[in-house]
C-alpha cells in the first residue's frame, strides 16, 4: 500500500492523513468547491476536486471518488466516518476498481448495517438483544401491522430507521395514539438522510446507559476487543460527551461485554475497526444495540487510555498485517479519558447551526490535552456539512483528574466569529450529576427541557471574567489620561472585535490580555 485516498473532509480527514504520514504512506485529499482551501487539503501530499458543495455531488458521489483515486494513482481508499464509510456499494466499487478499502468487506457492512439483520446476528451469537421487531417494515407495511407489533413489544417503543444512525429516523412513542404520526416522521427523516424509509420497532428501556466496545479484527481471524466507552451523555440521541472507562462498568461486567462484542464480530468474519454498541439497564443487564462498521468519532479517548493508534491499525490490517497487540493491555485502561464534541452551534439559541468564517481560534494545549480539529482561524464553517469543528479530549490518572483537565482545556478554548458549544460543555462539567457519574441516555434531554432556554454559563466562569476585566480596567486607568481612555475605548469598540463579538467575546479576551500585562 503506497498511496491512500481519504474519501472525507474536516477533522477526520486530517486525522487519517497524519496516520498515513506516520506510516510513510502518501495521502490524497478530495474536496468540494467550498473546501478547496481547507486544512486537510493543504496537509495531504496531493488533492483533487470532486464537485460542487452539496454532498450528493461530491463526498457522496462514488463515481467521482473512484475517478480521483485512479487519477492520483492511489491503491487504497480510507472512508473516515460518515458519508460513505458504511456504504457497502462504495466498498464494493473500490474492490471492483482494484482499490483496497480500508475497512470491512462489503458483505460485512451490508449485514451489520441493517439493524434488523444485525440484531439477528447477535441473537445467533448468543448475545442478548433489546426486545423488538424481528423484521423491517418497508414502505408497503401498513400502520395497522406496525401497531400490532408495537402492542406485542410493549410501550414505550422506539421507531428506528433500518439504515439509520446519529439519531436520524428515530422517534419515541409512549402511547398508541401517537404511533401513526411518529411513523410518518421517522420514515420521512430516514428517507432524506439514508435514501431508505424502512423502519423497525424496539422497546425503549427505562433509564439505560449507552456503552460501546471498540474492536479490531484482522484478515487472519483474530478479533481484539478494547476497554468500553461510556456514551450516555446525548442530546436527541446524538452523543456529545464520551469517556472511558465507564463509571458504571465493573471489571466482571467488562469481561462479559467485551467477550460478547468479540463473539458478534467473529461470527461475521469482521476485519478492520468496528464498534459494538450496547444498552445497559439499571440492573446491570446489557443488550446488543447495533454495530458501527467504521471508525468511531470518539476513537481518540480509546487511544489515550491504551496507547494504540487505531487509524494506523486500520491501515496495517488492510495491508494484511496480523494483530500483535496484547489483549490484556487493551482491556485494562491506563487512567481515564473523555471527549467533548465541539460544534459550530449556538447552545443559547436551541443549538442552531452557526456557520460562517472563524475570525480567531485559540485551541487549548498543555499536559494530556488533545484537540482533533480541521478548523483554523480564517477558515469557513460551511452550511453543507456536519458542523463538528473539533474533538477535544483530555486524559487523567483517574476520572476526577480527567474532568479537571477538560475543564481547564475548555476555559482555554476561544473561537471568534461563530458560536460554539464550548459554554455548554463548561456547564455540563460543573453539574453534580455528571461529577458523580449518575446519568443515563435521557438525562441531558430532560435537563435541557427544564432549563427553558436559560443561558449556559457557570458562576466561576463569570467570576473569572469579572476579575479579569476589573484588573484590566485598573491597569488601564493608571496608565492613561481621561482623553486617551475615551479615544482608546471608542477605537477598541469598533476595531478590536468583530461587531457580533465586541460585547460578548472580544472585550473578555481583551480584558484577559490586559490583566496579564498588568
Amino acid at each position: 500500500m503506497r498511496k491512500i485516498l481519504v474519501a472525507n473532509r474536516g477533522e477526520i480527514a486530517v486525522r487519517v492523513i497524519r496516520a498515513c504520514r506516520d506510516l510513510g504512506v502518501a495521502s490524497v485529499a478530495v474536496y468540494s468547491e467550498c473546501d478547496r482551501t481547507s486544512r486537510h487539503v493543504r496537509l495531504a501530499d496531493e488533492a483533487y476536486a470532486i464537485g460542487p458543495n452539496p454532498p450528493v455531488e461530491s463526498y457522496l458521489h462514488i463515481g467521482r471518488l473512484i475517478a480521483a483515486a485512479r487519477a492520483s494513482g492511489a491503491d487504497a481508499v480510507h472512508p473516515g466516518y460518515g458519508f460513505l464509510a458504511e456504504n457497502e456499494t462504495f466498498a464494493a466499487a473500490c474492490r471492483d476498481a482494484g482499490l483496497t478499502f480500508v475497512g470491512p468487506s462489503p458483505e460485512a457492512i451490508a449485514l451489520m448495517g441493517s439493524k434488523t439483520a444485525a440484531r439477528e446476528t447477535a441473537r445467533v451469537a448468543g448475545v442478548p438483544v433489546v426486545p423488538g421487531s424481528d423484521r423491517p417494515f418497508d414502505a408497503d407495511a401498513s400502520e395497522t401491522t406496525i401497531a400490532a407489533e408495537a402492542v406485542r413489544i410493549g410501550y414505550p417503543v422506539l421507531i428506528k430507521a433500518v439504515a439509520g444512525g446519529g439519531g436520524k429516523g428515530m422517534r419515541t412513542v409512549v402511547a398508541p395514539d401517537d404511533l401513526a404520526s411518529a411513523i410518518r416522521a421517522a420514515r420521512s427523516e430516514a428517507g432524506a438522510a439514508f435514501g431508505d424509509t424502512a423502519i423497525y420497532l424496539e422497546r425503549r428501556l427505562v433509564r439505560p446507559r449507552h456503552v460501546e466496545v471498540q474492536l479490531l479484527g484482522d484478515q487472519h481471524g483474530s478479533v481484539l476487543p478494547f476497554v468500553e466507552r461510556e456514551c450516555s451523555i446525548q442530546r436527541r440521541h446524538q452523543k456529545v460527551i464520551e469517556e472511558t472507562p465507564s463509571p458504571a462498568v465493573s471489571p466482571e461486567l467488562r469481561t462479559r461485554m467485551t467477550s460478547a462484542a468479540a463473539a458478534v464480530a467473529r461470527s461475521v468474519g469482521y476485519t478492520g475497526a468496528g464498534t459494538i454498541e450496547f444498552l445497559l439497564d439499571e440492573e446491570g443487564q446489557f443488550y446488543f444495540l447495533e454495530m458501527n462498521t467504521r471508525l468511531q468519532v470518539e476513537h481518540p479517548i480509546t487511544e489515550l487510555v491504551t496507547g494504540v493508534d487505531l487509524v494506523a491499525w486500520q491501515i496495517r490490517i488492510a495491508r494484511g498485517e496480523r494483530l500483535d497487540l496484547d489483549p490484556a493491555g487493551v482491556l485494562a485502561p491506563r487512567g481515564h479519558a473523555m471527549e467533548c464534541r465541539i460544534y459550530a452551534e449556538d447552545p443559547d439559541a436551541g443549538f442552531m447551526p452557526s456557520p460562517g468564517r472563524i475570525g480567531a481560534l485559540t485551541a487549548p494545549g498543555g499536559p494530556f490535552v488533545r484537540d482533533d480539529s480541521g478548523a483554523e482561524a480564517g477558515g469557513e464553517v460551511p452550511i453543507f456539512y456536519d458542523p463538528l469543528i473539533s474533538k477535544l479530549s483530555a486524559w487523567g490518572g483517574d476520572r476526577p483528574q480527567a474532568i479537571a483537565r477538560m475543564r481547564r482545556a475548555l476555559r482555554e478554548y476561544d473561537v471568534q466569529g461563530i458560536r460554539t458549544t464550548v459554554p455548554f460543555f463548561r456547564w455540563i462539567l460543573c453539574q453534580s450529576w455528571f461529577l458523580k457519574g449518575e446519568f443515563h441516555t435521557a438525562t441531558l434531554d430532560e435537563l435541557l427541557q427544564q432549563r427553558r432556554g436559560e443561558p449556559f454559563s457557570t458562576p466561576d466562569e463569570d467570576d473569572e471574567e469579572v476579575a479579569a476585566i476589573a484588573a484590566a480596567l485598573h491597569a488601564f486607568t493608571r496608565q492613561t489620561s481621561p482623553v486617551e481612555r475615551t479615544l482608546r475605548v471608542r477605537q477598541a469598540s469598533v476595531e478590536d472585535s468583530p461587531p457580533d463579538t465586541a460585547l460578548r467575546g472580544g472585550w473578555k479576551q481583551q480584558a484577559r490580555r490586559e490583566a496579564l500585562r498588568a
